[in-house]
């Protein structure tokens, strides 16, 4: 079976009974691992004291007081993240349980002690999760989207979507000789990136170049890349809560007055939640609207009442400046689910 995104961490942790993701020792120092952690020439003898008990035993209960002891301040402060994420790993069943819990008690304050490139990375695996042994590379390629920031580009009825770190990449002249693609420009001078866009006659070359991130979809309504964000959206949902649901693409909503709307990004909430309620909205604004999306819930004991027999809206909406970052955990948290479910 074809394997993706190699250095996300995946094969670091164990399957539980249930499919879901169990934390290791050997994942747990990955974090340890990072440049922001190990120690380097300057370090003081207490951090590396530490980062050795550490790194023999990940799950090791450390004192405010060892850490305080350190002498660098960003040294503490690098400390106090890693392993206040880390405890929230321990503490967590599963990655998945981790990765919800968060954002399901994010009144707590939690939320914000963590930086969002961790978050990314949970999103990650539990997507590589989801999709294990896919035979679709559009669908793997669409649940980037999940995680990393896309730049969107709309020519003519395409509306591509490109890994906006890579582009930047490319554009910084930067880029290692590796990734795939190539900066040229144009008759005004301008620079312009050309990436191979997927469709589903070329995208078995997805496979060896997961980790690189320098592949375009296009995300027209009724495209193949649209489709497979459905597919992938579907599985999201039910690997967390086991409730099947069902996702097509929409080019508008004809309802006057619909029931429940879900913004997959902070753009698309605003934008709903004003045509929800009779607000004005800009045409600059419904123009930055790149998707929207009809959810069906078959099982009407599921979902509350009130929802029952009536479709649910997603939408997602780039910013001004043509970024497009989803927040797939609003799929999760906003779904108008039953008591019971």
């Amino acid at each position: 079976m074809p394997d993706f995104w190699l250095e996300s961490g995946y094969k670091l942790l164990d399957k539980t009974s249930n499919g879901h993701l169990g934390v290791t020792d050997d994942f747990l120092r990955a974090y340890l691992m990072r440049p922001e952690m190990e120690p380097v020439e300057e370090s003081c003898d207490v951090e590396r004291a530490l980062h050795d008990r550490l790194m023999e035993n990940p799950q090791l209960e450390v004192s405010p007081s060892e850490i305080d002891a350190m002498a660098d301040d960003d040294i503490k402060e690098n400390y106090q993240v890693v392993l206040g994420f880390r405890n929230h790993l321990i503490a967590s069943s599963t990655i998945e349980d981790c990765y919800l819990s968060i954002f399901k008690n994010s009144s707590n304050g939690q939320l914000g002690k963590i930086p969002p490139l961790f978050l990314d990375q949970l999103a990650q695996l539990i997507l590589r999760n989801i999709l294990d042994n896919t035979l679709y590379p559009l669908w793997a390629r669409c649940g980037e989207m999940l995680f990393r920031e896309q730049k969107i580009s709309v020519q003519d009825e395409a509306v591509m979507a490109a890994d906006a770190d890579t582009l930047d990449l490319q554009l910084s002249g930067k880029a290692p000789a590796g990734l795939e693609g190539g900066v040229t420009k144009n008759k005004d001078g301008i620079k312009e990136i050309e990436l191979d866009v997927l469709s589903e006659d070329n995208a078995e070359l997805y496979w060896e170049r997961s980790d690189n991130f320098d592949t375009v979809v296009d995300l027209r309504v009724w495209g193949q890349a649209n489709t497979a964000l459905c597919r992938v959206m579907e599985k999201w949902v039910n690997h967390f809560y086991q409730v099947p649901v069902q996702i097509q693409p929409l080019e508008e909503v004809q309802e006057e007055k619909w029931i429940w709307h879900i913004g997959l990004d902070s753009e698309a909430s605003a934008l709903l939640n004003d045509l929800y309620n009779g607000n004005d909205v800009t045409d600059e604004r419904n123009q930055r609207l790149v998707s929207l999306f009809r959810m069906e819930i078959k099982d009407e004991t599921l979902i509350k009442p009130e929802i029952a027999g009536r479709p649910i809206y997603l939408g997602m909406a780039m910013t001004p400046d043509n970024l497009l970052r989803l927040k797939p955990q609003n799929l999760l948290v906003n779904l108008p689910l039953a008591a019971s479910a």
